[in-house]
C-alpha cells in the first residue's frame, strides 16, 4: 500500500515505525530535517523535506498513485489544506487528518463535508486521550481498558498483586473461582516479555495480565488478580489544556474534581466553562499548594500538561504527599515503562493511543478497531469475518482449527450483540466480530490475509 505521512513528529514518527515493518511503501514529509534524518536512518522509507501542503512537494512523494494520505503535522490548517489538495488535484482515495482545535471539531460535520474539506477520517488526539483516561477512572486499578464491539466486550490490562485470589494459581482455576463468568486471558507480560498463556500457566505477582470479558464482568475478573479498589471520588487534574478541560468536563458530573492551571487567562476561561470543577491557578509541583488543596484526600492525581518532566515530578510529589493513585501523560514513549509502577501508577502515551485510532483506518479487510500496545510491539484488533466456508479461511471453522500466526490468539467473538468468549470448539460464522490479540505485531499481514475473502465470493 502506498502511504504518505505528513508530519514527522511524535505521532507521524510512531505511525511510520508501525507501518514500515508491514510491507508498505511509505513516504514522509516534514520541514524538520533532523526528524527526517532520524527516521531515514531507522526505517526503510522515503523522506522528503518541504511544506506538507505544497503540491510540488506532494508530487515528489508520489501522491498521484497514493492509496492513503495521513496528515498529522502540528498545524490543523496545514492538515486540512493538504487533504483538500490531495482530494481535488490527485484524487487520493483515503484522506486522514489530525485536527486538535475544539473550534473546528465543534462544526465537524459541516467543515469536513466532501464539498468543504473532504477528509474521510478526522482524528482528535485530545479526545482519544480523554476517553482513554476516562475508562481508567471507570475501572480503578486497570492499566488499560480497550473497547470492542461498541463497548460490549473489553480487553483490560491489570498488574497481578499478592493477595489476588488467582495469583499463584493456574489460569484454569478462574472457572472454579467464577463458575458463572466467562473470560479469557489473552496474554501475560512477565518482566516485560510476553508469555502465551494456557490453562496451566501460573499467574505470578507483578505479571501484566491482559484478559477479555463482557463489560459487566470486568470488575469480577479484576478482583481475581488484585484486591478490588474502591471507586474513585476525589480527583485532581494538573494542566488546563484541551485534555485537562475535556477530562474535567467528563468527570465533574460524577466526581469531585479540582483542576490546577498556571496561566491566568486560561484559568478564567476554564472557570467559565467548568461548572462543577474547582479551578485553581497555581503550580501543581508546589508542595504548599498541594497541601492546602488536601492532596492526601485525592483518590487520583492526573498530570496532563505538555511538559513530561513537570508531569512526572508533580505526580511523584503528589504520591509522596498521600495521593492514592497517579496518572501522567508522557510524550516520550521510551519513558513510559521506566516510570510506571512506583510513584507513577499509570503512564499514558498519547502517541500510542492516537496511533491505534489511525491504524483502524489503514488495516486491510473489514477492521473496526485497532489498539497499539506495549509501545507498538503488540496489537489488538477487531475484524469482521465475511464469506462462507468456500471463500473464507475462517468462516465455518472452529477456533482451534484456525491457522493463526505464532503469538496470535482469538479472545472473543461478538455475534448479533452477544459476547462469546473464545474456546477451541466455537465455530466462526459470517459477520462475526472477531477480537484478536497479537503479542508480535509483525504478523499483522498474515492475520489480514487470513481474514481476506476470496474474490470469487463477490
Amino acid at each position: 500500500m502506498k502511504i504518505i505521512i505528513l508530519g514527522a513528529g511524535q505521532v507521524g514518527g510512531t505511525l511510520a515505525r508501525n507501518l514500515a515493518t508491514e510491507d508498505n511503501d511509505i513516504s514522509i514529509i516534514d520541514t524538520d530535517k533532523n526528524q527526517l534524518s532520524v527516521l531515514a536512518n531507522q526505517l526503510d522509507l522515503q523522506t522528503i523535506y518541504g511544506h506538507c501542503a505544497n503540491p510540488t512537494i506532494l508530487q515528489s512523494a508520489g501522491i498521484e498513485d497514493a492509496d492513503i494520505i495521513i496528515a498529522v503535522t502540528n498545524s490543523d490548517e496545514t492538515n486540512m489544506v493538504a487533504c483538500e489538495i490531495a482530494h481535488h488535484l490527485y484524487h487520493v482515495p483515503k484522506k486522514i487528518a489530525r485536527v486538535r482545535s475544539p473550534q473546528y471539531l465543534k462544526y465537524k460535520e459541516k467543515i469536513f463535508a466532501s464539498d468543504v474539506f473532504p477528509i474521510d477520517e478526522v482524528i482528535s488526539p485530545e479526545k482519544v486521550v480523554t476517553d482513554y483516561i476516562d475508562k481508567l477512572i471507570s475501572f480503578p486499578g486497570a492499566l488499560q481498558v480497550l473497547d470492542f464491539a461498541n463497548g460490549l466486550v473489553q480487553l483490560v490490562a491489570v498488574k497481578a498483586y499478592y493477595g489476588g485470589p488467582l495469583v499463584g494459581h493456574a489460569i484454569a482455576a478462574l472457572k472454579d473461582h467464577m463458575p458463572t463468568v466467562d473470560t479469557r486471558v489473552a496474554a501475560i507480560f512477565r518482566k516485560g516479555r510476553p508469555i502465551k498463556p494456557d490453562g496451566q500457566t501460573i499467574i505470578e505477582a507483578d505479571d501484566e495480565v491482559f484478559f477479555i470479558a463482557a463489560k459487566p464482568n470486568i470488575r469480577k475478573v479484576m478482583g481475581e488478580l488484585q484486591r478490588l479498589e474502591h471507586p474513585y471520588e476525589n480527583i485532581m487534574i494538573a494542566g488546563g489544556g484541551n485534555v485537562g478541560e475535556g477530562l474535567a468536563l467528563k468527570l465533574e458530573k460524577d466526581h469531585e474534581v479540582k483542576l490546577i492551571e498556571t496561566n491566568k487567562n486560561r484559568t478564567i476561561q476554564l472557570a467559565e466553562k467548568l461548572h462543577q470543577t474547582v479551578v485553581l491557578r497555581g503550580d501543581a509541583s508546589d508542595r504548599d499548594m498541594l497541601k492546602n488543596e488536601s492532596i492526601d484526600q485525592m483518590d487520583v492525581f492526573i498530570s496532563v500538561t505538555n511538559n513530561d518532566a513537570a508531569n512526572i515530578m508533580s505526580a511523584m510529589l503528589a504520591k509522596h504527599m498521600g495521593a492514592r493513585k497517579t496518572m501522567v501523560l508522557i510524550n516520550r514513549t521510551e519513558y513510559t515503562d521506566l516510570i510506571q509502577g512506583s510513584e507513577i501508577d499509570v503512564a499514558i502515551s498519547p502517541q500510542q493511543a492516537t496511533t491505534g485510532s489511525l491504524l483502524t483506518h489503514i488495516r486491510r479487510g473489514d477492521v473496526t478497531a485497532v489498539y497499539s500496545l506495549r509501545k507498538g510491539a503488540a496489537e489488538a484488533i477487531e475484524t469482521i469475518a465475511h464469506g462462507d466456508e468456500q471463500s473464507s479461511q475462517v468462516v465455518g471453522k472452529a477456533i482451534g482449527d484456525v491457522p493463526l500466526p505464532p503469538g496470535t490468539s482469538i479472545g472473543a467473538i461478538v455475534r448479533e450483540n452477544k459476547v462469546i468468549i473464545a474456546h477451541d470448539n466455537i465455530v466462526i460464522k459470517s459477520e462475526d466480530h472477531v477480537i484478536l490479540f497479537m503479542v508480535d505485531k509483525s504478523v499483522i499481514n498474515d492475520v489480514e490475509d487470513l481474514f481476506q475473502v476470496d474474490a470469487s465470493f463477490f
